[in-house]
């Protein structure tokens, strides 16, 4: 996975474990072979084993190390995208399914912690949507009503139950819940494990082929052979096309605030912008010395188009500062990676041109912990060849006719991306990097991604995505090079830590061979 060690740490990260197992070393055989130990793919690895299934799980970091552990794990079925959206995108009946699938996540979710007696802080609690001051309230006239469509119980409020902000009317979610993500996914470890289910971190999974029987090459060299594979990935490594045409890779930051103990009310809370905010308490400590901090994310951006992380966190924390006079000091900084569908909904079933024993998990839309609980329930159907209502809904290789425009917009923001290959590099030499930084270079025909660290060593890989061929971009924030078209992340010195690229950045020399 490459050293992450100069990468932002959550709160999860903080005061959580991220637990490593042993890395394959010989092969293996299974019934099933996930790849990804986030929540998708821990939860179908935990579904899958309770049905007697014998599972592997493979992943390139820790458990949870990747953006299951970056996440603000809300747990809702107030859905980011709205009820009236997903209505016009997917039909009254498909607004209910996403109601009703996203329930029964959260309700799984519940039933796991009691069955398995996980001590993930998992809590019940109110969600509140508002309008900032000044937009028109009759977005939460139309929400009301779509949700009560779609079957859920909601009400509208006079205000969200937050002493020093009058956020004007609100709607009231009952019925949410809140958890430690990195917890929940250790006591998922520990009930795989206890089912006979093997989990192997620090394996790459290069090549992943379905057919008679899956087989998924490690970089280490050992094989894994099964019946089925689950890439459950974030984004999946193991197509070029298909699913990235139909989804965007965001980046979103996020801030711990500490607050004194009980001074903000315990709920999730939601505006309305675009990016809009969204908000959570979690409590650090226990008796006297125990104290709040409230969870705050947006100011969201395309992944690799921006570098400006500072100048968000300054807006981030100005906004918070404005409505909670109580923050006594920023604790975390932290940012993740959002996947957004362009109909609003994940991708979870069988990888769409691939063979019928390939399934995926990805396009998590902002709800990415009751979309992987969703991935585990629905795909440990398909393999156990069982009916789901839902699997239509969530069908990788659906076309939503109304999402169009919005596929148009998103494929020609990638397109344009396209023609940094021909512009000059950010500098013209290596002396203009700063240690701890990097910058692209230009070196003949092609772009070089060079990275000076902070003994001043200076470490240089092609500036070329390994997914689809575009120029990534250094991330000052989380000193990463991050790819603007389809949202492949690198770390400094070029080992790939996020898909849908599957290999590290090539070394120059080998670069130049390749296109020069």
């Amino acid at each position: 996975m490459g050293d992450n060690t100069k990468q932002t740490v959550s709160i999860w990260m903080d005061t959580g474990p991220l637990l490593k197992e042993s890395p394959l070393s010989k092969d293996a055989r299974a019934d099933v072979c996930i790849v990804g130990a986030g929540i998708a793919g821990m939860t179908t690895a935990y579904l899958l084993s309770k049905e007697g299934k014998s599972v592997i799980v493979l992943d390139d970091g820790p458990i949870g190390g990747g953006m299951t552990g970056r996440t603000t794990a809300h747990l809702v079925n107030a859905l980011d995208d709205r009820y009236f959206e997903l209505e016009r995108l997917h039909g009254e009946k498909g607004a209910r399914l996403a109601a009703e699938s996203h329930t029964a996540a959260i309700d799984r979710v519940e039933a796991i912690v009691k069955s398995e007696r996980i001590d993930c802080e998992f809590e019940r609690l109110d969600g509140y949507l508002f309008v900032p001051p000044g937009d028109p309230k009759s977005v939460l006239d139309d929400e009301v009503e779509a949700a009560l469509r779609a079957g859920l119980k909601l009400e509208k409020v006079a205000r969200a139950p937050i002493d020093c902000y009058d956020t004007g009317a609100a709607l009231r979610f009952p019925h949410q819940a809140q958890f430690h993500p990195l917890k929940y996914l250790a006591g998922l470890a520990q009930a795989i494990k206890k089912s006979g289910g093997r989990i192997h971190t620090e394996t790459h999974a290069g090549k992943i082929e379905g057919g008679d029987r899956a087989v998924i090459e490690t970089s280490a060299g050992a094989l894994v052979t099964a019946e089925a594979v689950v890439v459950a990935t974030n984004s999946p490594v193991n197509d070029l096309f298909a699913i990235h045409t139909k989804q965007a890779a965001y980046q979103t930051y996020v801030i711990g605030a500490r607050v004194p103990r009980g001074s903000v009310n315990k709920a999730l809370y939601w505006d309305t912008p675009d990016p809009y905010h969204y908000l959570r308490i979690e409590t650090i400590g226990t008796g006297a010395s125990a104290y709040d901090v409230l969870i705050v994310g947006g100011e969201d951006h395309k992944t690799g188009q921006e570098d400006d992380a500072n100048r968000r966190f300054g807006i981030l924390e100005r906004w918070t500062r404005l409505r909670f006079p109580m923050v006594e000091s920023i604790e975390y900084r932290w940012s993740g990676e959002v996947l957004e569908p362009i109909d609003g909904l994940a991708f979870i079933g069988r990888n769409p041109m691939d063979e019928p024993n390939v399934f995926i998990a990805t396009g998590d839309s902002g709800n990415g912990m009751t979309h992987g609980t969703i991935a585990g329930i629905l795909i440990t159907d398909l393999i156990m060849e069982r009916e789901n209502e839902w699997a239509d809904l969530y069908e990788p290789s659906r076309k939503t006719l109304q999402a169009l425009p919005e596929f148009a917009r998103e494929n020609l923001n990638v397109a344009m991306e396209y023609t940094e290959l021909v512009t000059p590099g950010e500098v013209d030499s290596v002396t203009e990097i700063k240690p701890g930084r990097g910058a692209i270079i230009r070196r003949g025909l092609t772009k070089v991604a060079v990275y000076k660290d902070d003994a001043g060593a200076v470490h240089e890989r092609s500036a070329i995505c390994r997914h689809l061929g575009c120029v990534v971009g250094w991330n000052t924030l989380e000193s990463t090079w991050d790819c603007p078209c389809h949202g492949s992340r690198y770390d400094a010195s070029g080992h790939v830590i996020q898909g849908p690229a599957n290999s590290d950045l090539p070394e120059v020399y080998r670069a130049e061979k390749v296109i020069g």
